[in-house]
């Protein structure tokens, strides 16, 4: 069990971010088991055939069988909003005893590295860090804005449960092996990890992740206090298809502002939408803006996304309202 125990049990103490580093190393898990991650099987398969010139032995040998990944490529975000660049260029300055020692914690044991993480430490770093660069323009650049707007929206409902219900609700509803009590954050995990941390100085940082089924803490009770959990509505991500809707609302406000308000029970960005109703942004914009101005959607901005939910009377006109 790994607890971290909270400064003051300040609110402050706690912050939200969202890391594509974090997402791009973690997403390695569907590569060597894509079996355990059946929501994500349309996104292997789309990206398939841009794999075929990565540096497929690097990039999978950052997991082992157990699906751990090595501390240094899920650092804690030094932002809510970090940018790619900036956290794989942070990778080159990890210093090389914490590389070598992240990698053997993943790999135990004299000869269990395997042959890719092998040599000298500031090249298998740098081999390590051009490897994912090259996963990230071929494979999940063009899926990272609706990946983020998802991740996004899972962080402003966290922020709301803990304004009105307080930190033991938002800690229960992370995964079923999160708890929080007398100022103590207690993550129970399979593994055999446990440590005891205080956030004292530093805070605890709470990263969403579309690539884990639980919760996740780093290997190393020396890393800054750090947990990942699921975030909310995966099973969305990757959907195309239109929303159905009752027949009386289409038929009030027409198909696609109807399959919309469907879709927007949970917060999405307007990039979010256009992908998965399958028209541009410029058509989902103006269709949000005319429910905006109905009163059937809210909206706030998070980062650099402006994230759209129904509104009370949405759910009502979306509930029955509508004969």
């Amino acid at each position: 069990m790994i607890r971290y125990e909270l400064a003051g049990m300040d609110l402050a103490d706690v912050r939200f971010a969202v890391s594509p580093l974090n997402e791009l190393a973690l997403s390695l898990r569907t590569w060597r088991d894509p079996g355990r991650f059946p929501l994500h099987l349309p996104w292997p398969r789309e990206v398939d055939a841009a794999r075929t010139d990565l540096d497929a032995e690097v990039l999978l040998a950052l997991t082992d069988a157990r699906l751990w990944t090595p501390d240094f490529l899920t650092p804690r975000p030094r932002s809510p909003l970090t940018r790619i660049e900036d956290e794989l260029e942070g990778l080159l300055a990890v210093p090389p005893d914490v590389v070598a020692s992240d990698l053997a914690a993943v790999h135990p044991g004299p000869d269990a590295l395997p042959a890719a993480l092998r040599g000298p430490v500031p090249v298998v770093r740098q081999r390590v860090v051009d490897a994912l660069a090259g996963y990230w323009e071929r494979c999940f650049a063009g899926s990272w804005p609706r990946m983020r707007a998802l991740l996004e929206a899972d962080v402003m409902h966290r922020g709301r449960e803990m304004a009105s219900r307080g930190l033991a609700a938002m800690f229960a509803g992370l995964a079923e092996r999160v708890s929080f009590a007398d100022g103590v954050v207690s993550l129970r995990l399979a593994s055999e990890v446990a440590y005891t941390r205080s956030t004292t100085g530093v805070g605890l940082t709470l990263v969403p992740t579309l690539f884990s089924r639980g919760v996740s803490a780093p290997i190393s009770p020396v890393e800054p206090p750090l947990v990942m959990y699921g975030a909310r509505g995966l099973g969305t991500l990757w959907q195309s298809e239109r929303a159905p809707a009752p027949a009386a609302l289409t038929g009030l406000v027409g198909a696609v502002r109807a399959g919309l308000l469907v879709r927007l029970a949970t917060p999405a960005s307007s990039t979010e939408l256009a992908a998965r109703a399958g028209v541009t942004p410029a058509a989902v914009n103006q269709h949000l803006r005319a429910l905006r101005a109905a009163g059937l959607l809210t909206s706030s901005r998070y980062g650099r996304s402006v994230l759209y939910r129904r509104s009370e009377l949405g759910d009502h006109l979306l509930a029955g309202g509508v004969r």
